[in-house]
């Protein structure tokens, strides 16, 4: 929207700041940061009065939660998702399909994801919204998401997947890129869903992931970039490092009252919005396979919990102690910041890789 102040650059000299990326982004970061931290006190006192026991946990976790865990509100995503899309529509040009198409589709997943938790607050037990119908309505927004996607994706790049390090190596999908889209999407919103299980654990890897892909957005938006690091060139991605500079800074503001002991936690309205706009940038951007690198973390959390439910129904036996995973840590009696500080650890290194594929060639 203030993008739109550059016009007067003619008669106001400051205001051609407005036309860089840069400035802009750095604008949404510091604009979302401020938001998360003067509607954080006021939004989790409204939750505590309003969800009394705060979040159901879980029975059949691990047992120090029922102590330390117990009556934290939830839906505390709202404050990362208000503070990303007034951020987002303040300093991101509102006439970018890109912006639009990944800002839609955060929303959406954060919609289904406070329908969970509202569910979840009111019946004062972890089941929710059924699985199916969560399942159901997100496919729906990936297709619509990869549908515009293959419309907005210049002809030469449309329905086609790019291979990481390998020059120029682009393979034609057809029709097949919708399902493989959608599957990216929902796969990228359930894992980063699962993954929320620990203060802090899974805001910070988000913030990681999405700061690289906004940074690979960006690249991949100039000509004069792409034509350096010999990628592909996606015109019009350049905006949504916006979108991600928002996005930390959210989850900065956040994370200052998710810290360990959380006063709130983002439950399903935000992990799942979180990890659906990651899987729609990474559609964006055609950068799907590095997603499953640089969001890496995620990718395992899920495949751990994929292995213990296979192989208990063949076999009646677990390979790990918990799933997901970051349980199975905490019943070998690692301290819960050990196990977060680990993890963002990992983040980052995975992060660094994925950028790392930019230049590899």
């Amino acid at each position: 929207m203030l993008y739109w102040l550059a016009e007067l650059s003619e008669a106001i000299t400051g205001f051609n700041l407005f036309r860089y990326i840069t400035v802009r982004a750095g604008a949404a970061f510091f604009t979302a940061l401020i938001f998360g931290f003067v509607f954080g006190k006021p939004l989790i006192a409204f939750l505590r009065r309003h969800q009394g026991n705060g979040q159901p946990i879980r029975e059949d976790g691990p047992e120090s939660h029922l102590l330390t865990k117990q009556g934290t509100p939830t839906m505390g995503g709202l404050l990362i998702l208000s503070a990303l899309v007034v951020s987002t529509l303040l300093w991101a040009r509102l006439d970018n399909p890109y912006v639009w198409l990944v800002l839609l589709v955060t929303v959406a997943f954060g919609l289904i994801g406070f329908a969970d938790d509202y569910a979840k607050v009111k019946k004062g037990n972890h089941k929710g919204v059924s699985g199916k119908l969560r399942m159901a309505l997100g496919l729906v927004i990936a297709l619509l998401a990869a549908l515009a996607a293959m419309a907005i994706h210049p002809p030469d790049l449309s329905a086609k997947l790019a291979v990481p390090v390998f020059k120029s190596v682009l393979i034609d999908m057809g029709w097949v890129f919708v399902p493989f889209a959608m599957f990216v999407i929902v796969g990228a919103a359930n894992s980063v869903n699962l993954t929320d299980g620990l203060d802090g654990l899974a805001i910070m890897p988000v913030m990681i992931a999405a700061t690289t892909l906004g940074v690979i957005a960006y690249a991949v938006g100039r000509v004069d970039f792409t034509s350096y690091l010999d990628v592909h060139y996606v015109p019009g991605t350049g905006e949504l490092l916006i979108f991600t500079a928002a996005l930390a800074g959210g989850g900065l503001g956040f994370l200052w009252y998710n810290a360990p002991p959380a006063a709130v936690f983002m439950g399903d309205t935000g992990s799942l919005a979180l990890g659906g706009a990651l899987g729609a940038i990474a559609v964006a951007t055609k950068h799907e396979i590095v997603l499953g690198i640089v969001g890496g973390l995620f990718v395992v959390e899920a495949l751990s919990v994929i292995i213990q439910v296979l192989y208990f129904k063949t076999t009646g036996k677990r390979v790990f102690l918990m799933a997901p995973i970051h349980h199975h840590f905490e019943k070998k009696g690692w301290a819960e910041p050990q196990i977060v500080i680990r993890f963002w650890i990992i983040s980052l290194v995975l992060a660094l890789i994925g950028l790392a594929t930019l230049k590899i060639r």
